[in-house]
């Protein structure tokens, strides 16, 4: 299939995908007047990346690690690595949950009469705050 169907069949643009083989995640045979054709399996490696790329990883740990998460074959050296990479999210997936903890004891406190902030409603019924410093 030609870069655009790729592209399109995949959710992805046509520079990602032309990133993806510069990087040497994704491979394409060339026509004789250079157009790149992609087999059909191409579209699922593309999600892959995506999700390997959503989850944080480089694109250099992912062109590591693609051939035996694709394989579903792991040396030991590639299986610590995706352990490390797990416990990168888990730490992140922490940091988030105590900054979305944080946001949600700043709403709460913002409800309060004590909080400075007043609350005004606009014409189309949306509201709008306004904060107001107090010494």
């Amino acid at each position: 299939m030609r870069i655009g169907k790729l592209a399109a069949r995949s959710g992805v643009s046509v520079r990602a995908l032309r990133y993806y083989e510069e990087q040497g995640l994704l491979d394409a045979n060339r026509s004789d007047s250079g157009q790149r054709h992609y087999p059909e399996s191409a579209a699922e490696r593309v999600q892959l990346i995506q999700t390997l790329y959503a989850a944080g990883l480089s694109s250099r740990t992912i062109a590591e690690l693609l051939p035996c998460v694709e394989a579903k074959v792991g040396t030991p050296e590639a299986r610590a690595r995706l352990a490390a990479e797990r416990n990168r999210i888990d730490a992140q997936i922490a940091a988030l949950t105590r900054t979305r903890d944080r946001l949600d004891a700043v709403i709460a406190h913002s409800r309060s009469a004590d909080s400075g902030c007043t609350w005004i409603a606009d014409q189309d019924g949306a509201a709008e705050a306004s904060h107001s410093a107090t010494p």
